[in-house]
């Protein structure tokens, strides 16, 4: 299948994510979550119960090291209601990042990417913008967080396979999945004719 420009560097931007975050991991391997006297018996296997912590350190961290990770700058100050967790600044050009966590230890099952209104309002309204998904590995021990090194799934809505539940009108996908190397216009079409609650044309 021949790409198109903006394919071809939506390619490079996955391959770059993909590379920052195997360095971040490096660097950050793994962290407590509080002591042991305030969890005695550790952390129950939860991933959802610790993802907006993992995402608050990979983000944090990014920021820290952001020499050391070549980067020019990264922004973590975003609304909640935002698509992205952060924003990174390199080779002159913002990324699009959105963090999530998988149970490395556990079954891996379709999950919410993100609502199909604002996926299709933010790239219809921003001809720059594409979200970038990066899902860390991460194992429970004790009271301790550790990142998996050869769990790293990275993946851009555009790329994604489409599935929409009926029951809150988000894409659904596995973290590990073959993307689909569809056009910018192709996406937006996409999700407009796979919406089941939303007119968005």
């Amino acid at each position: 299948m021949k790409l198109d420009k903006q394919q071809k560097e939506l390619v490079k931007d996955i391959e770059f994510a993909e590379q920052l975050y195997k360095n971040l991991i490096k660097i950050l391997p793994s962290f407590n979550v509080t002591d042991k006297k305030v969890l005695p018996y550790g952390l129950k296997p939860h991933t959802r119960s610790v993802s907006w912590l993992v995402e608050q350190v990979i983000t944090q961290q990014s920021k820290y090291h952001c020499k050391e990770l070549g980067l020019e700058d990264v922004n973590f100050d975003m609304p909640d209601t935002c698509l992205h967790d952060c924003i990174v600044r390199a080779n002159k050009k913002n990324y699009y990042i959105n963090i999530k966590a998988h149970n490395y230890d556990g079954k891996e099952n379709q999950n919410d990417i993100a609502a199909v209104e604002k996926l299709y309002m933010n790239y219809k309204e921003c001809s720059e913008y594409n979200v970038i998904y990066v899902c860390v590995g991460i194992h429970f021990e004790g009271i301790k967080i550790v990142f998996d090194e050869e769990y790293l799934k990275v993946f851009t809505a555009q790329f994604l396979p489409i599935y929409v539940n009926p029951r809150n009108d988000k894409i659904q996908a596995k973290y590990s999945h073959t993307p689909i190397l569809r056009s910018r216009k192709q996406f937006l079409d996409e999700l407009a004719n796979s919406s089941m609650s939303i007119k968005l044309r």
